[in-house]
């Protein structure tokens, strides 16, 4: 039984080679990308905060900005309304699981404007303006006692923030 399975594989898999030896020949699917489609693409917020858009914001700003977009699933103070909302607090020390918050786990603060700028808020992603991500930006580090809350937060000030964990990560983006 087992011989009759392994013969009906091998058929298969030889049925199929004329197509694999062809790739001269394209799959046709979708639509070509123009340079006009790249210009709307995703922004990548590498950690040295190269190619930020322009604009800025302080916590005092971001405040409201949170109220209103952020604290129906993050609560008011950042304390989560489940567990995997709650962006402020955490120990990575801890003797338990640890709690990986924006504050205690994340590593630079690029990477926040980044997930706020594509993903939040989450019913309504990529409806904030870049204006009202720095500002919710700096409002959450705010809260994780990351930043004072009058700190102008942009693309050249970001880089130069210093995260709690931020030597908690091993850098192996060289390794082939």
């Amino acid at each position: 039984m087992f011989k009759e399975f392994l013969c009906s594989v091998f058929f298969l898999i030889l049925a199929h080679v004329p197509l694999i030896a062809n790739s001269q020949e394209s799959v046709r699917l979708g639509i070509p990308v123009t340079e006009e489609d790249l210009l709307e693409f995703d922004l990548i917020a590498p950690p040295d905060g190269s190619g930020f858009p322009p604009g800025g914001g302080t916590a005092q700003e971001g405040k409201q900005i949170y109220d209103v977009n952020c604290a129906v699933c993050h609560g008011a103070g950042g304390e989560g309304t489940s567990g995997n909302t709650v962006i402020v607090g955490g120990d990575m020390q801890s003797e338990g699981p640890p709690l990986r918050t924006v504050g205690s786990y994340w590593p630079y603060a690029s990477t926040l404007f980044d997930f706020i700028r594509r993903a939040m808020p989450a019913t309504a992603p990529k409806s904030l303006t870049n204006e009202q991500v720095y500002q919710v930006t700096a409002y959450v580090l705010f809260m994780n006692g990351i930043v004072e809350e009058g700190t102008q937060i942009n693309g050249d000030t970001i880089r130069e923030i210093e995260m709690p964990n931020a030597n908690g990560f091993i850098d192996r983006s060289h390794i082939q």
